[in-house]
């Protein structure tokens, strides 16, 4: 068995979509990010590379690097995912938590976990749960949104 842990924030800003575990939420602000800032999506994906022990995120997908400009978070994950199958590796169970105040996330959470599956995530190995930061912090202030995650990954 191997486990990676993951973790994301980015600031909201106006003018800019919110995505989050690839679903556009209805909301005033959005994440700023090189990429579509997706932090549950790149909390996964960090989680996911942790466990394969090679590095992180940024290491993998910089944001100095015009590919990754706007681009989809789920493509990224479809890009870690094949490392793991190339490894004869399998994902047992991907946990994850959103902090934000605001939006309310609950409503959107059965079609992030029909997005994340969509990309690959096995059936039934994806959990996803959403806090409020009880109004303290950057996350408290509504200034941004964080992702943590959690990946076990075993041998086939």
């Amino acid at each position: 068995m191997r486990i990676g842990l993951g973790y994301d924030s980015h600031r909201l800003v106006e003018n800019r979509k919110l995505i989050i575990g690839g679903v556009e939420i209805p909301f005033s602000k959005g994440l700023k990010g090189h990429s579509d800032g997706d932090v549950l999506v790149h909390a996964i994906v960090d989680s996911i590379i942790g466990a394969l022990g090679e590095g992180d995120i940024g290491r993998h997908f910089p944001d100095s690097d015009p590919e990754w400009k706007d681009a989809s978070s789920l493509r990224m994950l479809k890009i870690v995912l094949n490392k793991v199958q190339k490894r004869g590796l399998m994902i047992s169970m991907v946990d994850s938590t959103v902090i934000t105040e605001e939006p309310r996330l609950a409503p959107y959470i059965p079609e992030m976990i029909k997005k994340l599956q969509n990309s690959g995530l096995p059936d039934g190995r994806v959990n996803i749960k959403a806090k409020t930061n009880e109004s303290m912090g950057f996350v408290g202030r509504g200034e941004g949104i964080a992702a943590m995650a959690v990946c076990l990954l075993t041998e086939i």
